[in-house]
């Protein structure tokens, strides 16, 4: 196996952030489960981007958030999504690439606009998403850069990718090229409706070892064995996939293999003001420290420090540089 030149390589949907406060009123109002991923329609898109007060506005995705992440470490990170050559599509190839990531994805010159995610905030910090996926969802195997695959220690893919046929094959083709040249291939669930919707697929994929590693959080896992408790379903979750890491918010995460399990607890924050994108730049710690070789529990400390960073502020984007909180916590990197 040649040595990668990139350490991980993310594929999702590219999607635009749009980011606003408000409370349980309005989310009720417009017929909206508090805390859930929900895909729109660009009318529906319309209609709630109408109805928002003022927002902030930033290039996003849950992969894309994780892949910043890892650059913001100083991981070697690339990034494959699709974008429309439209407005938001050019904001949102400049501003992960000004992350210091590298993106070559040919922007879709026909079709649907670049994606949008209407992100509603309420005072106790939970997000609820509205996502147009737009021109994310048709990402196709042809978007996926063999070589590019085959030089990264480890291809991260998004469970919201398993929605569009495309996309799910360009995922399915990522993991074969990864697995060919000796590399690591990792799964977040990214939801416990996306897990409802393709539960059985998800454990295909585990159980064939299409992933070798799973980021999850503890609804998704639930959702994931229904009827089972935490415990339960922890033990069967070792049972079908090599190796995963479960979020519990403030309880922190547990990195579970076949043989071991190991508890690492969550860094303490001041206040909670928004929750996007804490599963998301958990993933980023997490796989930093794995590309440096690092112990579970150094990990999972690290994974708990990028997703402290992240909820104490609005939007899924570090604001305080990752790498120095790590090395003032005396975490390698």
């Amino acid at each position: 196996m040649s040595s990668a030149t990139h350490d991980v390589l993310g594929i999702g949907n590219a999607i635009f952030d749009i980011l606003v406060r408000t409370d349980d009123t309005f989310l009720t109002g417009h017929g909206m489960t508090k805390g859930a991923m929900a895909l729109i329609d660009e009318a529906r898109a319309a209609a709630i981007y109408a109805a928002m007060g003022p927002a902030t506005e930033i290039s996003g995705g849950s992969a894309a958030n994780t892949i910043v992440g890892l650059a913001d470490f100083g991981a070697r990170a690339v990034y494959v999504g699709k974008v429309k050559d439209d407005q938001i599509g050019r904001m949102y190839s400049h501003d992960i690439r000004a992350a210091h990531v590298t993106f070559t994805t040919p922007a879709a010159t026909d079709g649907p606009a670049t994606g949008c995610s209407y992100i509603l905030v309420t005072p106790d910090g939970e997000r609820t998403m509205n996502t147009y996926l737009g021109a994310a969802q048709n990402l196709h195997p042809r978007d996926i850069d063999p070589g590019q695959v085959a030089a990264s220690s480890i291809v991260y893919l998004e469970g919201y990718l398993w929605d569009p046929a495309d996309a799910k094959a360009a995922f399915v083709k990522a993991a074969e090229i990864a697995h060919g040249a000796g590399r690591r291939v990792a799964l977040t669930l990214s939801d416990a409706f996306c897990v409802g919707r393709y539960r059985d697929e998800f454990l295909e994929l585990m159980r064939k070892s299409t992933v070798d590693l799973v980021f999850a959080n503890a609804a998704e896992l639930l959702a994931l064995y229904p009827g089972s408790d935490f415990d339960g379903a922890l033990a069967q979750l070792r049972r079908d996939v090599r190796s995963a890491v479960v979020t519990r918010s403030e309880k922190g995460c547990v990195v579970v293999a076949p043989d071991d399990v190991t508890a690492v607890p969550a860094f303490p924050v001041a206040e909670v003001v928004d929750t996007t994108g804490a599963g998301d730049l958990f993933a980023a710690g997490f796989l930093f420290g794995l590309v440096r070789g690092a112990s579970p529990t150094i990990c999972g400390r690290l994974g708990a420090l990028a997703a402290a960073e992240i909820i104490q502020h609005l939007g899924a984007r570090p604001q305080t540089s990752l790498k120095a909180l790590a090395q003032k916590e005396g975490l390698p990197v």
